[in-house]
């Protein structure tokens, strides 16, 4: 049996205001996202992927009363990243309904903290979010804090390494694509789904619902991930919260 790719919202908290960013700078302000969640409920998401993109920069833990205000809104599943430092703060935001924990930042630096994770909520509900800058010499090079730092990963020897140490999925965002609504980097998505197992979410790039389907189709991923396609519309970037219909995202991927 076919299983649908997920489509899915990937939405930036800053503080407690939901931002886009594009290459992961100059945040634009969206609105409150308690609003911005309800108006993606009426519209039956399959997921929202929910990143607080200054919690490592700024040196902080999760905003825990943020969390439960979002979760007692939220219908549909929710993956949460951002200032996961301890199995404490995984097994308070799971207790608030989060059903997916993303981190980043701390697993780059703390690999082996990937199999506690897992040990303590199931393989099935750790997500590693890496973050990816090309550089001029065509290699691909894992950043965190932000984008800010560079480390020492090679993007496809870090999927190695996660998923050896008990990831479930990963989450492969673009730097250079983010915000710019220009398309997936499909050679990336698909240098790391030839390297791994487990499932590939697609994000940092989609202009529109074929690039979408080229993540899958040309890249591989599992699901796909988008900001700006989901929040702005017109060549000025309108704020307007939009998702396809499900008929609309089947026929896309072929499912009628």
């Amino acid at each position: 049996m076919l299983i649908r790719p997920r489509v899915i919202p990937c939405l930036l908290l800053n503080g407690k205001r939901l931002v886009k960013t594009i290459k992961f700078r100059d945040p634009t302000y969206l609105g409150d996202p308690i609003n911005i969640i309800k108006i993606f409920n009426d519209k039956e998401v399959d997921e929202l992927i929910l990143l607080d993109i200054t919690a490592s920069i700024e040196d902080r833990r999760p905003n825990f009363y943020l969390i439960e205000k979002i979760t007692s809104e939220c219908f549909m599943p929710i993956c949460y990243g951002g200032g996961i430092h301890s199995t404490d703060d995984i097994e308070r935001i799971i207790s608030l309904g989060i059903e997916k924990i993303a981190i980043n930042t701390y697993a780059a630096e703390n690999p082996e903290f990937i199999q506690r994770a897992s040990d303590l909520i199931g393989s099935q509900s750790i997500v590693i979010s890496i973050d990816v800058k090309l550089n001029w010499n065509g290699k691909y090079n894992v950043f965190i804090y932000g984008g800010r730092k560079k480390t020492n990963w090679d993007v496809v020897d870090f999927a190695h390494k996660i998923e050896i140490m008990g990831a479930g999925e990963i989450l492969i965002n673009s730097i250079n694509r983010d915000g710019t609504m220009k398309g997936y980097d499909t050679n990336l998505i698909k240098n790391v789904t030839h390297a791994v197992s487990i499932p590939v979410i697609a994000c940092g790039g989609a202009g529109n619902l074929n690039d979408l389907k080229s993540s899958v189709s040309k890249g591989g991923a599992s699901a796909v991930a988008a900001g700006s396609l989901f929040v702005y519309q017109g060549r000025n970037r309108s704020v307007l919260i939009n998702y396809p219909t499900e008929e609309e995202i089947n026929k896309l991927f072929n499912m009628v």
